[in-house]
């Protein structure tokens, strides 16, 4: 078992990667089942948005149970990353096109939900000064983890299966690997069943306007996430032969999603020394400005549409860990994980949304327009963490540095 604090966070970084990987590993093969099953437009959005809704049902359940603050967090994420894989692999055995496959993405979604906001809740155990800088490193391996079916997907050619199948055996190394992983010396005791716990967020103003900024990243991350491979194999399709098009557009979503590790780990060393409300306007300012101009770049020069993707995917995601850095340090200290699960829970919900609208937009807008709607979100979360800004107690945000 890890004792020290390097080796713990590199054992946490590394399962969440492997575990993550369920998350994405539908969407990613998304143009091979098309291919294969004819899905419908509607049916390719639900094998991501189920995902979403059985995060958020898990999320709240451990909420409302406090489970991430009164389970001890390695074997609650080991056993959720198991009930993962074995519902992933389960694609297998069904037909993608038939209500069987969101059925099992919303038990993945559900297990995952021992796995995102448990990881920080570890994370925060060992937490000294440094709470964005670990955080971000969570984050960026959530999002490595993401994006890894994409690159799969591309260096395994046609058969959707195999991304399916290698995202089941990484989550289930990472359950393994999870209970190498040490606890921090910030570790709080085991706090009382309270339900209503996770309503103390509404009541408390600097934790509420932490949630919106939350919120108006996650209007934004995840419709993107979905998407952007789609909307790359649609641009590349215009430029490029068909088959190289097609590799292309999996190898950019992979870039596209994968860069922003650099960018969680990056703002989270920045935050921790600049301030985390000014970390976090920043990065929205630049996410909301790409996807509002991204689409002007549609048809056009690959390199041009990678390049504007490239910096959207690093900002996109920078922000995320420092909302809940910014949770963890405005929260009671003994229902952190509570906190953390549920401000997750009101984030993925909302994703459900921008999810399944982007391809009414794409229908009704184009591509050129579809991501447009997305700039709402970050515009409102910039709004918020400049309120949160001005609070008194947003001295508790990094050490002072708000």
């Amino acid at each position: 078992m890890s004792t020290s604090k390097a080796a713990a966070i590199a054992v946490i970084a590394v399962a969440q990667i492997g575990a993550m990987a369920l998350w994405f590993s539908a969407t990613a093969v998304l143009p091979s089942l098309v291919a294969e099953f004819g899905l419908s437009g509607f049916m390719q959005a639900a094998l991501t948005s189920s995902v979403q809704a059985g995060f958020v049902v898990g999320c709240l359940a451990s909420a409302a149970l406090g489970l991430a603050d009164r389970v001890d967090p390695r074997r609650f994420f080991a056993a959720a990353a198991l009930a993962g894989a074995a519902a992933n692999a389960l694609l297998l055995a069904v037909d993608p096109a038939t209500f069987a496959a969101p059925l099992l993405r919303f038990v993945t979604g559900m297990a995952m939900a021992g796995v995102y906001p448990v990881g920080m809740k570890l994370a925060s155990t060992w937490a000294r000064g440094d709470m964005g800088l670990l955080v971000g490193i969570l984050v960026g391996a959530v999002t490595l983890g993401s994006a890894s079916p994409h690159l799969v997907n591309a260096l395994g050619g046609v058969d959707w299966r195999f991304p399916v199948v290698a995202a089941s055996l990484s989550a289930g190394g990472a359950a393994l690997l999870i209970l190498l992983a040490g606890i921090g010396p910030n570790r709080t005791p085991s706090p009382p069943f309270d339900p209503s716990a996770m309503l103390a967020a509404f009541r408390d103003p600097p934790l509420r306007l932490a949630y919106f900024g939350y919120l108006g990243h996650m209007w934004e991350l995840y419709a993107m996430w979905a998407w952007i491979g789609v909307f790359l194999q649609a641009s590349f399709a215009l430029s490029l032969p068909a088959a190289e098009a097609s590799t292309a557009a999996r190898l950019g979503a992979f870039g596209a999603i994968g860069a922003g590790a650099v960018g969680c780990v990056a703002a989270g060393y920045l935050a921790d020394r600049v301030g985390r409300t000014a970390i976090t306007i920043a990065a929205m300012a630049v996410s909301g400005a790409c996807a509002a101009t991204v689409g002007f770049a549609f048809g056009s020069s690959p390199a041009l549409l990678v390049a504007i993707t490239l910096i959207w995917g690093v900002a996109i995601v920078a922000d995320s860990a420092q909302f809940s850095a910014a949770v963890a340090e405005l929260a009671d200290r003994t229902r952190v994980g509570t906190m953390l699960t549920f401000q997750t829970a009101l984030g993925f919900t909302l994703t459900l949304a921008t999810i399944h609208l982007m391809p009414v937009w794409v229908e009704a807008l184009g591509w050129r327009y579809a991501f447009v709607p997305l700039a709402i979100g970050p515009a409102f979360g910039a709004w918020a963490m400049a309120r949160l800004r001005a609070h008194p107690r947003a001295v508790a945000l990094a050490g002072g540095r708000r």
